[in-house]
């Protein structure tokens, strides 16, 4: 604990007081803790590739593209019309709610990294056009996203654990849906509204001049080509429940469902709708597509970095020895399995690998203290989003996109993630007084 401890001061240090470039910064906090975690020296270096490669090997092609097709909303003028058409339909006044409601929507069907990369422009469009301050209006919108993420199936994490526990994936949706709501207003709208002083200059990317009325796309297209990822999610999220036996259909599906596939669909249809049909040429936005990637570069180096940190403390086994150790006090088993995700997840930096490390551990004790599985899910959910910080790359991608300094992004993004985690923990912990 005590290494993980410095090395996580060192990070910090390295970044905000030196002013090291957080990737190099990464690079040499997970070499000198893989040293020091005793990790052979001949396989430091071997963790980092690895972390760097499982971590980019899944994002970067969602990012990249998600990037282009958000560069692509933004210069054609379709989250103008986006911003244009929410704003008329429920006033400026309630903007952040609606974009609330629209990320938990969205969010639902969405892992947490597309849902944000997709959100990110909509957001921006809204700030940019009604000058409004973007963490007041961008936080919750995430808020919903995070949630989403930890508490409800089909995310990854807490499917997973559904399936560990043996739980019921509707009941365990239901039960989350009753925690979510509460979760996302208390930790979305209500503590953004102590944010509206935080400065912020989001990134230029999605950032595009005001076009004049004539020369916007109809609101059609823009809502359907921004939000066609989604769209295609959903509808290979509820192919399962047609009924449909074909092994061929169900392979096919699988792989229009994939999320860089669903992305490339995506950008391809917006090349059209948003660029060909508006009279943009290939020239033109192929240089849109190259400036959008030059804006992302050093984010996903930052998000490489977080990997290869994530796993030289996975290979090193601490979070194995974190969780044994706390097994040995005597809790309630609901709050147990909440404690052991939060530590692991604050020490790691990953919601799935607390989850699931964390599930490995209180297994037992749902059979033998007879726990409900489905609360066991939503605690331990709730735990593996506590204190986002340095070692997550959520917190970097927060911090790039709305280009904050490292204290502005704990007092936003950080203290969210954390109110997220105890909102959800009161929620388990009065629902398991009544089911």
């Amino acid at each position: 604990m005590l290494v993980i401890l410095f090395c996580i001061v060192l990070l910090i240090l390295l970044v905000s007081w030196a002013k090291v470039n957080p990737f190099l910064a990464f690079l040499l906090v997970s070499i000198t803790a893989g040293l020091m975690l005793g990790i052979p020296v001949n396989k430091v270096t071997a963790s980092v590739q690895k972390g760097i490669g499982d971590i980019l090997g899944s994002l970067l092609i969602i990012i990249c593209l998600g990037a282009m097709l958000g560069k692509l909303v933004a210069v054609s003028g379709a989250a103008q019309k986006i911003a244009e058409v929410l704003v008329n339909a429920v006033g400026k006044k309630y903007i952040q709610w609606a974009l609330v409601a629209a990320g938990f929507i969205i969010g639902i069907p969405l892992f947490y990294g597309i849902g944000f990369v997709l959100m990110v422009p909509l957001i921006f469009s809204v700030v940019y056009k009604y000058k409004l301050p973007a963490v007041f209006i961008g936080l919750p919108m995430i808020a919903s996203l995070s949630v989403t993420h930890g508490f409800l199936p089909p995310h990854p994490s807490p499917s997973a654990l559904v399936a560990l526990f043996h739980a019921n994936m509707a009941t365990t949706f239901i039960y989350g849906l009753c925690i979510a709501i509460p979760t996302i207003i208390l930790a979305g709208p209500v503590f953004a509204g102590f944010l509206k002083k935080i400065p912020s200059e989001p990134l230029a990317t999605f950032r595009a001049e005001e076009m004049p009325a004539d020369k916007l796309p109809s609101a059609f297209i823009s809502f359907f080509t921004a939000l066609l990822p989604v769209i295609l999610l959903m509808l290979t999220a509820f192919f399962p429940y047609l009924g449909i036996k074909d092994e061929k259909a169900l392979k096919v599906m699988a792989f229009l469902g994939d999320p860089s596939i669903v992305m490339l669909i995506a950008l391809l249809v917006a090349t059209y709708t948003l660029g060909i049909k508006q009279g943009r040429g290939m020239g033109q936005l192929g240089v849109n597509y190259v400036d959008a990637v030059k804006d992302i570069s050093l984010i996903l180096l930052i998000i490489a970095g977080s990997g290869a940190f994530k796993e030289v403390l996975t290979t090193s086994g601490v979070s194995n020895e974190i969780a044994n150790s706390l097994k040995a006090f005597n809790m309630p088993p609901l709050l147990l399995g909440w404690v052991i995700a939060a530590i692991i997840r604050i020490s790691l930096g990953s919601a799935t690998v607390a989850g699931l490390t964390a599930a490995g551990i209180v297994s037992s004790l749902v059979v033998s203290e007879h726990v409900n599985p489905n609360l066991m899910v939503l605690s331990i959910g709730a735990g593996s989003l506590a204190f986002s910080h340095v070692n997550d790359s959520g917190f970097w991608l927060f911090k790039e996109y709305f280009n904050l300094s490292i204290k502005d992004t704990f007092k936003s993004w950080s203290m969210m993630e954390s109110l997220v985690s105890v909102i959800g923990l009161a929620g388990v912990l009065v629902l398991n007084l009544f089911v």
